[in-house]
C-alpha cells in the first residue's frame, strides 16, 4: 500500500492547501499520538523560521495535548538539533515543522522516533490509517501539558561543537556563514565562533518570508561572491532547516555534497577510521564513484532521499553517506543529516592537514551533469510512458559507457527530475533537453 500524504521526508505542501492546513496538522498530531504515544508520553516540537510555523506549532500542540501527550516546544532549531534533543530529553517523539529548502509559502511536518531516527514507511502508513478518523480529545484529567524549552539552541550548539576532535579549534580561520535565513541562523555562527573562528554571517536575518530566498545551500551565489571578496578561508551554507550543507572554497568555487562526501571518506580512510562502504544515491556524480574506487573505497548507490541512504548504510554496516544536495550522514556523529556537524568535520580536515578546501576537493573530478525539472500536475512514474522509455533507451545508447541517465519523480515536489551526466558536456545537455521535452509531453 502506498502512502497518500507522506513523501520521502514527511508531509509537505503549500500552506493553506491540502494537506498543509491547521486542521490537518491537528489531525496528524492526533493520529501520530495514537500510533506512537497511545498511553501518553513526551513529544518535542521544533520548527524553522517560516511565518506559518507559529500556526502549525499551535495546531500540533493542540492535537498532541488533546490525545494525552506532554509537549515540549523548542522554537526555531535545525532539524538535526530536534533529533538530538529527542534523545537527550528521553522523549518518545520528535516533530519538525519545516519544508527544508522550499520557499516560505510551503511548509511540512516530519517525525523522529525516540532514537532520533526517521519513521519507517510502515509506521507512516499506520499514522495515515488514523488520519481517516477525527482528532480525539480525552477527558480533562487525561490531557497532556505543554511548556517551552529555552535552552534548546544552547544544548544543540554545545553538541555540534563537541563533535570536533579533542583539542582542535578553528583559530585562524575566517568563515562566511550563510544560514539561509532559516533554523540555523543563530546556532551556526555561535558554534563556529565558540571554536575560535572569525565569522561573517549572511542569510542570518529571518523575517518569516525570506527563508531560502537568494541564500542558503540551494542559492549560494552570494556566498560564492562574498568568500573571495572578504578574503575568507571558506564559506558555509545550510538550507532552511539546517540538515544540508554546501561549502565554498577560498576562490569562490562551490563544493557540493559529492565533493564533501569524497573529502570525509578520504580523510577517514587515511586515518583508518572508515567503516563499511560509502553510500551515495543514484544522483551522485560518477566522478565520486570513480575517485573513491581509485582509493580502494567501496561505493554503493541508494534511492534518492536520506532515509534510503541511511537504510543502506545500516544494511551494509557503513557510517558515511550523503546526497549531492549536501544532505550528509555521519552515523558516528549524529543520527540524521546535520549540516553544521558535517561542516565542522570538513573544517577539522582542513586544520589537521593544513590544506585549503580547493586542494581537498581536487581529488574528485566531476563529470558534466545536467539536471532539468519538469513540473507536473500530479505525481507520476515517468517510466510508465512508452514514449519516455523509448527516449531513455536512445539516450543511454548514445552515452554508451561514458555516462548515465536518471529519471525520477521527486518525493518532495510535483516535478520529474531528468538527470544526464557524461564525459561530453555538449551531448549531456542535448540529451537532457530532449528527454525533458518527452517527459513534459507525457506528463500533460
Amino acid at each position: 500500500m502506498s502512502r497518500e500524504y507522506f513523501g520521502t521526508d514527511g508531509v509537505r505542501g503549500r500552506v493553506g492547501h491540502d494537506p498543509m492546513t491547521a486542521d490537518f496538522a491537528m489531525r496528524l498530531a492526533s493520529a501520530a499520538a495514537r500510533v506512537l504515544v497511545p498511553q501518553g508520553g513526551t513529544v518535542l516540537i521544533g520548527k524553522d523560521t517560516r511565518l506559518s510555523g507559529y500556526m502549525f506549532e499551535s495546531a500540533l500542540e493542540a492535537g498532541f495535548v488533546a490525545a494525552g501527550a506532554d509537549v515540549l516546544l523548542l522554537g526555531p532549531l535545525p532539524t538535526p538539533g530536534i533529533a538530538m534533543l529527542t534523545q537527550e530529553f528521553d522523549a518518545d517523539l520528535g516533530v519538525v515543522i519545516s519544508a527544508s529548502h522550499n520557499p516560505y509559502f510551503d511548509n511540512g511536518i516530519k517525525f523522529f522516533d525516540k532514537n532520533g531516527a526517521k519513521l519507517s514507511d510502515d509506521i507512516e502508513l499506520q499514522i495515515e490509517e488514523y488520519l481517516r478518523e477525527p482528532a480525539i480529545t480525552l477527558e480533562s484529567s487525561q490531557l497532556g501539558k505543554a511548556k517551552r524549552i529555552d535552552t534548546a539552541r544552547t544544548r544543540y550548539e554545545e553538541f555540534a561543537a563537541s563533535t570536533m576532535p579533542d583539542g582542535l579549534t578553528l583559530d585562524g580561520l575566517k568563515i562566511v556563514f550563510d544560514g539561509a535565513n532559516g533554523a540555523g541562523y543563530k546556532v551556526g555562527p555561535r558554534a563556529l565562533a565558540r571554536l575560535g573562528a572569525e565569522v561573517i554571517p549572511i542569510g542570518c536575518s529571518p523575517n518569516g518570508m525570506n527563508i531560502n530566498d537568494a541564500c542558503g545551500s540551494t542559492q549560494p551565489d552570494l556566498l560564492c561572491l562574498t568568500v573571495p571578496a572578504v578574503k575568507a578561508d571558506v564559506g558555509f551554507a545550510l538550507d532552511g532547516d539546517g540538515d544540508r550543507l554546501v561549502m565554498v572554497d577560498e576562490n569562490g568555487a562551490l563544493i557540493d555534497g559529492d565533493q564533501l562526501l569524497f573529502i570525509l571518506a578520504s580523510s577517514r580512510k587515511d586515518k583508518n577510521e572508515l567503516v563499511g562502504p560509502v553510500v551515495g544515491t543514484v544522483m551522485s556524480n560518477l566522478g565520486l564513484e570513480h575517485a573513491l574506487n581509485l582509493r580502494g573505497i567501496e561505493f554503493h548507490r541508494a534511492k534518492v532521499g536520506d532515509r534510503y541512504v541511511l537504510e543502506m548504510l545500516r544494511k551494509e554496516g557503513g557510517i558515511i553517506g550523503g546526497e549531492t544536495s549536501g544532505h550528509m550522514l555521519m552515523l558516528d556523529k549524529a543520527t540524521t543529516g546535520d549540516g553544521l556537524v558535517c561542516g565542522l568535520q570538513i573544517l577539522a580536515v582542513m586544520k589537521e592537514t593544513g590544506k585549503k578546501l580547493s586542494e581537498l576537493a581536487a581529488g574528485m573530478p566531476k563529470y558534466p551533469q545536467t539536471m532539468l525539472n519538469v513540473r507536473t500536475d500530479k505525481r507520476m512514474d515517468p517510466h510508465e510512458s512508452e514514449a519516455v522509455r523509448k527516449a531513455l533507451g536512445e539516450a543511454e545508447t548514445e552515452l554508451a559507457t561514458k555516462g548515465r541517465v536518471v529519471l525520477r519523480a521527486s518525493g518532495t515536489e510535483p516535478v520529474i527530475r531528468v538527470m544526464v551526466e557524461g564525459e561530453d558536456e555538449k551531448l549531456v545537455l542535448e540529451l537532457a533537453k530532449r528527454l525533458a521535452s518527452v517527459v513534459a509531453e507525457a506528463a500533460t
